[in-house]
């Protein structure tokens, strides 16, 4: 807490981080109270269900996710941001039905999200600091366990949709989300109202059924999940509706009304790297692990590895209309060195009677 601070001031300091924000290129901020009580249940719930699958982290943080006080003592406020991201890039649902094409999820085209984030949150708190002296913070992008929808919700920047993910009228969901956790005690702002109604789009559309109900989502069915975290397997039966994408699964958004609204971020970070908007499975197969790691540096696909991403593109091959070069493809590496690779290979000669 910063000594001699009057109210008036703390209304004074929460508007001017607000512009630091957006010159920082985010196209919102807003400040939430640190307490999250009322989320605790929730979350229990789809713990004790286990819908996080895996990902072991959900589990061991438990209502750490829903304290931000326990995860940093003396936080009083959390400052919420928020960036676009949508890049300008080949129509998903063009890819999505060209099943030789790759679909890599939006948010994954350009650079790494953590990357950038976060450094324009540090920044946002070095102003701060320049113009309160020094103050209690942390920094988070999607790096901790935080309740970020259930945050920016609380702070103004939207409304959780049916399908989990942070709504905003005037972007839609195709944002980032970030956070500086804070002892600074700064005038919260009133959350926005849900206006999902009675659309469900997003649930007709999931190609797993993941979301197995409003605002509750099964990640052990998502695609995202099944791409991205699971460092396994992905199950025989929900392989062939992975489709061809490769890289997270971007059809809860593609339908919903809001993101009609969604802009073009203007963010150069976010532009499409290495064509990966529209590009065939095969030529991704092609590639060497050497290639994966030059050319997907500083990308978020690369700390899945090319094991993962290699097991990904197997299936998504296996799903693709049989060709010469999908056979030929997948049959150069039948032998690969990796066996989760081997399996998902030999899966997908097998779906072209090429085993």
């Amino acid at each position: 807490m910063v000594q001699g601070t009057t109210t008036r001031d703390l209304r004074a300091l929460a508007a001017t981080i607000k512009i630091w924000g957006r010159e920082l290129g985010f196209q919102a901020v807003g400040i939430a109270d640190a307490d999250l009580a009322a989320a605790e249940p929730g979350l229990l719930a789809w713990l004790e269900r286990g819908f996080h699958g895996e990902m072991d982290y959900m589990a061991r943080h438990g209502l750490r996710r829903a304290r931000p006080r326990e995860l940093v003592p003396g936080t009083l406020r959390v400052i919420g941001a928020r960036m676009d991201y949508l890049p300008a890039a080949a129509p998903a649902a063009t890819v999505l039905a060209d099943g030789t094409k790759a679909f890599v999820s939006r948010y994954a085209l350009g650079r790494d999200y953590h990357k950038v984030l976060r450094g324009r949150l540090q920044a946002l708190a070095d102003r701060i600091g320049a113009a309160v002296g020094e103050f209690g913070y942390r920094v988070f992008t999607d790096s901790a366990p935080v309740l970020e929808v259930e945050l920016a919700t609380r702070a103004g920047l939207g409304w959780r949709g049916k399908h989990t993910l942070a709504l905003a009228r005037e972007a839609g969901s195709y944002f980032f989300l970030g956070e500086i956790y804070t002892d600074l005690p700064l005038p919260a702002d009133a959350p926005v109202g849900a206006h999902c109604g009675t659309c469900a789009q997003c649930l007709d559309a999931c190609p797993t059924g993941a979301i197995v109900a409003p605002y509750r989502l099964d990640a052990r069915r998502c695609i995202s999940y099944l791409t991205i975290e699971l460092k396994g397997s992905i199950p025989v039966e929900l392989r062939p509706l992975v489709g061809n994408r490769v890289y997270g699964c971007d059809d809860c958004q593609l339908v919903c009304p809001w993101n009609k609204y969604a802009q073009v971020a203007a963010e150069p970070d976010f532009r499409v790297r290495e064509g990966l908007d529209d590009v065939t499975l095969v030529e991704l197969f092609g590639w060497t692990e050497s290639d994966f790691r030059s050319r997907l540096a500083g990308s978020a696909i690369h700390r899945i590895g090319y094991e993962r991403w290699s097991r990904n593109l197997a299936v998504g091959l296996g799903n693709a209309p049989t060709a010469e070069e999908v056979v030929a493809a997948l049959r150069a590496r039948a032998d690969d060195p990796s066996a989760l690779v081997r399996e998902h290979v030999a899966w997908a000669l097998a779906r072209h009677g090429a085993a």
